[in-house]
């Protein structure tokens, strides 16, 4: 099959689906399709018309049980990032447009390429360089006391047969040693660079950063107290992305990212919310253990559990736990084990509503702009409200505003900064006035972050599956925007 076939026949396959009827398949002249959503996705299998369907759908099914192994969330990001090991595992599915006689477990050996006779092969090469290494330090301890002992006497220090081809080799290694176990113990000076005799037009790479480095040392030499700005940079990016201080050997990561669009004269377009609980065991001991989960959501979240979880265990108790109690949580890796979404169009349930009201007023526009938190519990950080501005009008003349604000010229934008939003301060506004068409002011744009979630699904205990006692464990949640547009 050509590269254009099989895109002519992906390009049909969504005008040809028919979301309303049950089945699972559709026919062409030609073609079969077999699909199976996924979320927001379908896996899709085309195959001929004469090609026997259960064994189609067993296929489908296998395939769709593969991704979970490699992806984390049914995502297109997802899946694009992990992309080629999806490659590499459906190619062990299917060779040459037929299937093999595969299960999960095979594909998973092959795809891996685990090999026993390596590994053995690796731990008898680690094996013998450590045991050289040993011997050689042995080796250098003993020329440098045979040494020692002969300039104590007076004597001339021993040739050693064995190390070299002769007594004489023998001791010049001796000596070659031992002078480099006595120098490692001195600090090192980095020499000056020697100047070239003639002028060199050729490109040299990194020669800046040497100099720079040379005239460092040089000051420190002298005394001087030096700090790189590079390690300043370091510092502040270890602060911003370090890990939360009480991080427990059972630790969970909420996340919630929000997805909104409102018109700018009112009404809630579309409001799509998705959560997920990500588990993170540092420690085996506690890889056997079930999670608590209260949901005091009122808002009808759609909850999914991993398809390893017991479903039947978290709909009656609210627990999380493997649907085996024998096997262990992966170590050292955050897995999802719990996801929600919310698609809503209900104007009640916008966390931040924006008001914006622009009028014109001669040659210029007033700009009015309100903001309210809706959801009480919320506390909103780090707000921008980005409103874009005419370009070639320059700056807008600020009226009134609660919070602070930047005006940049080269993106024509306005950025209402407000560090914290919550139930004491949940209301504001901002006046300004600037040249240009009410439309010019469109589409705001909202950012922000919290660490409270909106769904309100919280991990209230962690027990162990054997004896049931307490486990201590500690919490990241995160509200974050993934995109808050009023149009």
């Amino acid at each position: 099959m050509t590269r254009t076939r099989i895109e002519g026949l992906l390009a049909a396959f969504p005008k040809l689906m028919n979301t309303g009827k049950q089945h699972t398949f559709v026919e062409t002249e030609s073609v079969r399709y077999v699909y199976q959503p996924m979320e927001k996705l379908y896996m899709v299998l085309i195959t001929t018309k004469n090609s026997n369907i259960l064994e189609d759908l067993e296929t489908l099914r296998l395939f769709s049980r593969v991704i979970p192994e490699y992806c984390r969330a049914l995502e297109e990001n997802e899946i694009s990032e992990h992309c080629f090991d999806l490659i590499f595992a459906f190619d062990e599915i299917v060779a040459l447009g037929y299937r093999e006689n595969v299960n999960l477990a095979q594909i998973r050996t092959f795809t891996e390429m685990d090999s026993h006779e390596e590994k053995v092969f690796r731990a008898v090469r680690e094996t013998q360089e450590r045991e050289a290494k040993a011997e050689m330090r042995r080796k250098a301890k003993e020329l440098q006391q045979a040494r020692r002992d002969a300039e104590r006497q007076g004597k001339k220090a021993p040739g050693f047969g064995g190390f070299g081809s002769s007594a004489v080799s023998g001791g010049t290694t001796a000596a070659m040693i031992t002078e480099t176990i006595i120098e490692t113990e001195k600090p090192k000076v980095a020499p000056a660079p020697a100047r070239p005799s003639g002028p060199s037009k050729a490109l040299k790479l990194g020669a800046k950063g040497k100099e720079v480095d040379n005239f460092v040392d040089k000051l420190k030499s002298e005394g001087e107290n030096i700090m790189t700005s590079v390690g300043k940079r370091s510092t502040e990016a270890a602060k911003v992305l370090a890990p939360p201080v009480n991080m427990e050997s059972v630790h969970m990561k909420i996340e919630e990212k929000i997805s909104l669009t409102c018109g700018r004269d009112g009404g809630l377009q579309n409001m799509e919310l998705h959560g997920m609980i990500m588990l993170h065991i540092s420690d085996e001991k506690f890889a056997r253990i079930r999670l608590h989960v209260e949901n005091e959501d009122k808002r009808g979240v759609q909850l999914q559990t991993h398809p390893n979880v017991d479903k039947k265990l978290f709909t009656a108790e609210s627990q999380i736990g493997l649907k085996n109690p024998e096997k262990s949580f992966p170590i050292n890796s955050d897995v999802g084990v719990l996801k929600w979404r919310l698609q809503t169009t209900e104007e009640s349930f916008i966390p931040l509503t924006i008001n914006c009201w622009p009028s014109e007023s001669g040659n210029s526009c007033d700009v009015n702009i309100e903001y309210e938190l809706q959801e009480e519990s919320l506390e909103l950080n780090d707000v921008i409200i980005t409103i874009p501005l005419p370009s070639g009008v320059g700056a807008p003349v600020i009226g009134e505003i609660d919070g602070e604000y930047r005006h940049d010229s080269r993106r024509n934008l306005l950025e209402w900064c407000l560090p914290v939003i919550d139930a004491k301060n949940k209301s504001g506004s901002l006046e300004f006035s600037i040249a240009g068409q009410p439309s010019d002011f469109f589409p705001v744009q909202v950012s922000f972050v919290s660490k409270k979630n909106y769904c309100n699904i919280q991990v209230t205990k962690v027990t162990q599956v054997d004896g049931n006692s307490p486990v201590r464990f500690s919490t990241e949640t995160t509200f974050l925007v993934d995109k808050y547009e009023i149009l």
